[in-house]
């Protein structure tokens, strides 16, 4: 099965800013990609056991990466996680019983929030409290790890959609 490539190419120059939305937005793009064609069953497929690890458990997972770094820590917002009233991350990874369009709808709703607060930040260097750290983050380190986190999450959706229909690349 080839999949269509429709990501957005990050820029090849440019603005550091420009350059980080860039890379951002290609690394989201590339998570979709990995997800595309697939019934919830195969996105909730488990793939490499005994790990947990889903397709569908990476969406929700960073839906609340994207609702913790950019809404909580960089904007201040006093909001929940989504998938755990306890604050726990690793619950959003438990995708059974998860559709495609609920964790679909809350991960493109939490990118549509952080890109308004990314858009709306005067500066790479506007700053929010980071709990876990004890510490102020500024949004240039904030995009760096969302990035790191697409990244190595995109890696493990690799193995995860070979396993389940044999697609690579991308």
């Amino acid at each position: 099965m080839n999949i269509p490539d429709q990501r957005p190419a990050p820029p090849l120059s440019g603005g550091e800013r420009e350059m980080l939305r860039g890379f951002l937005d290609f690394h989201r793009a590339t998570l979709a990609l990995k997800c595309e064609g697939l019934t919830d069953e195969q996105l909730r497929r488990r793939s490499s056991p005994p790990s947990t690890l889903t397709l569908l458990g990476l969406v929700r997972h960073m839906a609340e990466v994207e609702r913790t770094w950019f809404r909580r820590v960089i904007d201040g917002e006093d909001v929940p996680l989504v998938w755990s009233p306890d604050g726990d991350f690793q619950a959003a990874y438990d995708a059974t019983g998860a559709t495609r369009a609920e964790a679909f709808a809350v991960w493109q709703a939490e990118v549509e929030h952080a890109r308004r607060i990314e858009r709306a930040a005067e500066t790479l260097d506007v700053t929010g409290y980071q709990a876990r750290w004890d510490a102020d983050v500024s949004l240039r380190l904030v995009m760096l790890h969302l990035i790191h986190e697409y990244a190595r999450h995109n890696g493990h959706a690799d193995f995860l959609r070979e396993a389940i229909d044999g697609v690579v690349g991308a």
